[in-house]
C-alpha cells in the first residue's frame, strides 16, 4: 500500500517547547518509532510542518542586519533539508541498513493569480508595535495586520497547484526509498504571469519564481498523495481523531465521514479546519481511498480502520466511534 503521512508541527516541536536541536530530534525519534514499521511494511511518503523553524531562522537572519533576511522560499529550502537529515538519520538508526531514505526538496506551484495574493492573511515573525510595524512595512514592502494587542506581517497562503519534483519521488518509491517531501507544503513558487507555456520548444520558456507565502502542509500533502495516485493519506496530529462540539460536555469523536457530509460541519481555520477540507479533498479526489486524520502513535491503527477518522466516498454519513 503506498502511504502519505503528514507530519504535524507536534512531531518536531512540543507547544511551550525550547526549540533546541536536542528537542526536535527527540521529538522526531519518537514521531519515527511509530513510521518505522510502516516503513517496512508499506510504500512510505513522509511530509511535514516547519513553520516554527521558518520563523526562527528568519530571526535569526535578520538580528544580524536587514541585508540577511532571506525570502520564505529560501528558508522553507534550508528547513526541508534540516527536518529531512533529523528523519533521515532517526528513521534509519531504525530501519535495516538496506531500506533507502531520501529527502527531496520539493517546489509547490501556487497561481500568481490565487485571491489569497491579494489578500495575506498568514501572521508570520514576531509582535511589533503599530508604530514599528508600519514603519517595517513602508521600508521592507511587507503588509502588516493587527494580531490581538500587537501587530505582526502577513504573508499570503495560497492554495497549492501541484508538486513539480512528482516524477523523481515515483523513482524513489519504485526503488523501494522512503521519500521524505513537500516539507512545510513546499517551497511556494510560481510562474511569472503573462508568460506562457509552449509546447512545441526544446525547453520551458517560462520564468519560475520564489513567492514570499506559506502553503498550508495538509492541503499540499493532499495535492501530493493525490499525484502519487496513494492509498492512504494519514493527517497526523496531536489528537486521536476529529471531533464534533470539541471542547464541550457533547464532544464526539468521527469514526468514518464522507467529504461532503464531513465539511458540512464547522471546524476552526486555525486548527482542525485545513486538516479536513484536506482529507476531504484527497478522497474526492481518488473515489474509494480513505484519508485519515489521528494520532501519529496511532498509526497502525489508523492504517487498519480501527482509529482516527476515516472520510472516503465510501462513507454515507457521519459515524462516531
Amino acid at each position: 500500500m503506498r502511504v502519505v503521512v503528514a507530519l504535524g508541527g507536534n512531531a518536531l516541536q512540543k507547544r511551550g517547547e525550547p526549540m533546541t536541536v536536542e528537542n526536535q530530534r527527540a521529538n522526531v525519534r519518537v514521531a519515527c518509532e511509530a513510521l518505522a514499521p510502516v516503513a517496512l511494511e508499506h510504500e512510505l511518503v513522509i511530509s511535514h510542518g516547519n513553520g516554527p523553524q521558518v520563523g526562527l531562522l528568519s530571526l535569526q537572519a535578520s538580528a544580524y542586519d536587514e541585508e540577511s533576511t532571506y525570502p520564505f522560499d529560501v528558508l522553507g529550502a534550508q528547513t526541508e533539508g534540516m527536518i529531512g537529515y533529523l528523519i533521515e538519520q532517526e528513521l534509519g538508526n531504525l530501519v535495516p541498513f538496506e531500506k533507502p531514505i531520501a529527502t527531496i526538496l520539493t517546489m509547490t506551484e501556487v497561481d500568481p493569480d490565487d485571491p489569497a495574493m491579494q489578500d495575506p492573511t498568514k501572521f508570520v515573525g514576531p509582535v511589533y508595535t503599530e508604530a514599528d510595524a508600519h514603519r517595517l512595512a513602508a521600508e521592507k514592502g511587507w503588509t502588516v495586520k493587527r494580531d490581538g494587542d500587537h501587530w505582526r506581517r502577513v504573508v499570503p497562503s495560497p492554495l497549492p497547484k501541484r508538486i513539480f519534483e512528482i516524477r523523481p519521488i515515483k523513482l524513489l518509491l519504485a526503488a523501494g526509498t522512503v521519500v521524505i517531501c513537500t516539507g512545510g507544503g513546499g517551497i511556494p513558487t510560481m510562474y511569472l504571469p503573462g508568460e506562457r507555456l509552449d509546447h512545441a520548444a526544446d525547453r520551458n520558456p517560462r520564468t519560475l519564481v520564489g513567492v514570499e507565502a506559506v502553503i498550508d502542509k495538509d492541503r499540499s500533502s493532499a495535492v501530493l498523495a493525490q499525484d502519487l495516485d496513494a492509498d492512504m493519506l494519514v493527517i497526523a496530529t496531536d489528537t486521536d481523531a476529529v471531533y464534533l462540539d470539541w471542547g464541550t460536555p457533547h464532544q464526539r469523536a468521527v469514526a468514518q465521514a464522507s467529504p461532503d457530509a464531513i465539511e458540512a460541519y464547522p471546524f476552526p481555520s486555525g486548527s482542525m479546519g485545513p486538516k479536513v477540507e484536506a482529507a476531504a479533498a484527497f478522497a474526492r479526489s481518488r473515489p474509494g481511498k480513505v484519508a485519515a486524520v489521528g494520532a501519529l502513535a496511532d498509526i497502525t491503527d489508523i492504517l487498519a480502520g480501527t482509529q482516527g477518522t476515516r472520510v472516503t466516498t465510501d462513507a454515507s454519513e457521519v459515524t462516531f466511534r
